[in-house]
């Protein structure tokens, strides 16, 4: 887990170079079409391709969609915020989570769990800024959004990952994302540049091989234990805009972040306890 999350710190930090230069839209059409060659070479690489075409396509799409939303809106918001700034408010995707599992999978959730998910909303509001100017920014905004977006999608993957399989998830996920984010660009698209070279070959590397350990994190160790450690992206969002941008977050920021970090945990936590007593 360390690892992806130091490769899709990596990631973000091309999309944030990019985008400075490219439209929202065609960042997401960007990182798409850069890893998926390698996203092929792999499932080549397991013979996973046979039964590629067997999937819940409207699953699929619905995924894809909401893939597409989110990279174009983080991007959008990477334009005017740091990476630290970014993080700490991505970080309320796990409270959104669970929150949505209640309505949409039938998941039980008790008074604590709600308690901690109005406290990483609290959280939110801080990074923000109490008075109101932080809120108002369209970047805090788009971010927020993404969060909202990455949660739908966590909760579409549980659905799809009953009937498909993790390399057919995977494959549509950035094949159907190409396809529409590249459609939707296409008339505002703006030539690639040279000297850009090297930030696709390494938003296409990061998010390859982040996508790799987080898998494989996931399917060998227990989320109770793997996934307080996404939160390291906070180390890797300061290192990052400090040595490239000279910015460090402000005492807003990290108190916001440390509350949303910690209904987090808490709610990362409670969720094994209720899976270690329904399947002792």
């Amino acid at each position: 887990m360390l690892i992806a999350v130091m490769m899709f710190s990596f990631m973000d930090t091309a999309m944030k170079l990019l985008s400075a230069h490219y439209p929202a839209m065609q960042v997401t059409a960007l990182r798409a079409l850069s890893s998926l060659p390698l996203l092929c070479g792999y499932i080549i690489y397991r013979g996973a391709f046979r039964g590629i075409f067997e999937v819940r396509w409207s699953m699929q799409i619905f995924r894809a969609v909401l893939g597409v939303a989110m990279l174009t809106t983080f991007a959008f918001g990477l334009k005017s915020l740091s990476l630290a700034e970014a993080y700490s408010i991505f970080f309320i995707a796990p409270s959104l989570i669970t929150a949505l599992s209640v309505f949409v999978l039938k998941e039980k959730v008790g008074p604590g769990q709600w308690v901690a998910i109005v406290v990483g909303l609290v959280g939110v509001l801080v990074v923000l800024r109490p008075e109101g100017t932080g809120f108002l920014t369209l970047g805090g905004l788009a971010i927020l959004a993404a969060a909202a977006c990455y949660a739908m999608s966590a909760i579409a993957a549980r659905v799809l990952a009953r009937t498909d399989s993790t390399e057919s998830m995977m494959f549509w996920l950035l094949t159907m994302m190409a396809a529409g984010a590249v459609a939707l660009s296409y008339q505002r698209w703006v030539p690639v540049r040279a000297e850009d070279g090297w930030v696709l070959l390494a938003l296409a590397l990061s998010g390859f091989f982040g996508q790799l350990a987080i898998t494989k994190a996931f399917s060998t160790g227990r989320a109770s234990v793997v996934a307080p450690f996404e939160y390291s992206a906070l180390a890797w969002g300061v290192a990052i805009d400090w040595l490239l941008w000279q910015a460090l977050p402000d005492g807003y920021t990290l108190l916001g972040a440390g509350i949303i970090i910690a209904s987090g945990v808490y709610l990362v936590r409670r969720e094994a306890v209720h899976a270690e007593a329904e399947h002792p």
